[in-house]
């Protein structure tokens, strides 16, 4: 713990948020394909190909349907078998990339946390002396002795496997374009722009009421497109987390553009004036139920239109994976009495995010013209949208970035890559599958090489011996 008059670098990672543009990248983004002139990646198909399989599109599952990718983009979606480029048979359902709407990535190098106890709010477990030993103050031994990237890294390879292809929440340590290259980052720099913000807590008397009225400047300027608040945090009876929602209304926060994370403790007349605002919801239900003992009426928030997107929030807390995350949701909205179909589900990890991300143009859908993010499952279940919402990251055959070939079997990467740099290329065995991941694109802010999960968990494991397992 730290001692008088020293900084708790645990609080200052924790409550950074994203209040100010960032300064945008000196160089073209990391991934480009070569029509664009920039780097390709180690395992960047050099001409166009098709992904054969059960296409998920926004309105219908096409059962024999073809994801046409040339370059970075989409070239087309279709159910006519593409006679100018080569097709490669998956047998799987393709679907977009998920997207985690709510974690704090640099703390997802610990193993999940069983509180002995629940809490009335976050503040109050954020100052439990078990809390302060069993994350804050190896948090504090490892932004001491580790690069601020290391856990990062790990995090970002943790995501991408469960067929994550962009992420919120990185929060201070990533300050630059290039520390965070190997998922999209959501509030960050992404697609040329940075349309998101974001603040831990509310401000507190004046401190953090510049950062607060520099974000409503940016979303009445129409740049800040997604404004993502930690809310109401706590039991329903909570009076302290009921009453930060009131707060945000005084404040004049409450905006089609404010995106609230968790409100946990909101009322059914909240939630009301949460859907006549347009604002949006992110629902982590696994942290709420180990922290708190319930979670958000996500069903009641749904019933009144409100777009919701999930987070795994951080694994001490919350979920493994996102695809671990949907399956609570599933279970506690059929718990509140509101049952919802697969493909809801699964529009919650894609569309409906993007949509509150503000990036519903460009995630979220696979359609001709949009980035090529998206990632294969291994066909299990009849109902395609089931089969994405059953799935677990052993599920996940391929990962496409911006369609680079970022993650997958490696049987697929040698037959799709043009001719696949091995040395950039790290081989793994995930659950009994043989996979290449291509970290070519993670960037040190010192231009050296990116560095391999390997490299990262023998840095990790040499200071905290317990990390938690990516492959588990």
């Amino acid at each position: 713990m730290p001692g008088e008059g020293e900084v708790d670098r645990f609080e200052v990672a924790y409550s950074a948020g994203v209040a100010e543009q960032m300064r945008p990248p000196a160089e073209p983004g990391p991934r480009r394909s070569s029509a664009d002139g920039g780097p390709l990646g180690a395992a960047a198909p050099s001409e166009g190909f098709a992904l054969a399989g059960c296409v998920l599109t926004p309105t219908r599952g096409i059962e024999r349907g073809y994801v046409v990718i040339e370059g970075d983009e989409i070239a087309e979606v279709t159910e006519r078998r593409p006679q100018s480029v080569r097709v490669h048979e998956t047998k799987g359902v393709i679907a977009p990339g998920l997207i985690d709407l709510h974690g704090h990535p640099e703390f997802n190098v610990f193993a999940a946390w069983e509180p002995p106890k629940q809490f009335i709010n976050r503040y109050a477990w954020r100052d439990s002396d078990l809390y302060q030993a069993l994350v804050r103050d190896p948090q504090n031994h490892l932004l001491d002795v580790l690069p601020a990237w290391t856990q990062l890294h790990y995090s970002e390879v943790r995501a991408l496997v469960g067929g994550v292809t962009a992420i919120q929440g990185t929060g201070g340590q990533a300050r630059s374009y290039s520390e965070e290259a190997l998922v999209r980052n959501v509030d960050k720099w992404i697609f040329g722009g940075q349309v998101g913000r974001s603040m831990i807590d509310l401000p507190s008397g004046s401190r953090g009421m510049d950062d607060l009225q520099s974000i409503l400047a940016g979303i009445e300027a129409g740049a800040v497109k997604a404004f993502y608040v930690h809310l109401a945090e706590g039991r329903s009876d909570n009076q302290r987390s009921r009453d930060e929602f009131e707060r945000l209304v005084g404040l004049d926060a409450l905006t089609a553009s404010t995106v609230v994370i968790h409100g946990t403790a909101l009322s059914e007349d909240q939630l009301a004036d949460l859907a006549d605002a347009e604002a949006k919801l992110v629902w982590s239900p696994q942290s709420n139920l180990r922290l708190y003992g319930e979670t958000t009426k996500a069903g009641a928030a749904l019933a009144r239109d409100v777009t919701v997107g999930l987070g795994a929030d951080w694994l001490p807390s919350g979920s493994t994976s996102l695809l671990a995350e949907v399956k609570v949701a599933r279970r506690c909205l059929a718990d509140e009495g509101h049952e919802v179909s697969p493909k809801r589900l699964v529009d919650m990890l894609t569309r409906d995010a993007a949509k509150a991300a503000g990036l519903a143009d460009k995630l979220g859908s696979l359609a001709k013209g949009r980035p090529a993010d998206l990632v294969v499952f291994e066909r299990r279940a009849a109902d395609p949208w089931a089969n994405v919402v059953d799935a677990e990251p052993a599920s996940v055959e391929l990962v496409m970035i911006d369609g680079d070939l970022t993650y997958g079997r490696a049987d697929w990467i040698s037959e799709l890559a043009a001719s696949p740099d091995e040395s950039q290329l790290e081989p793994l065995i995930a659950w009994g599958k043989r996979m290449l991941l291509d970290t070519s694109h993670m960037v040190n802010p010192n231009g050296e090489q990116a560095p391999t999960l390997g490299q990262l968990r023998t840095d990790l494991v040499r200071e905290f011996p317990q990390v938690g397992p990516i492959f588990a």
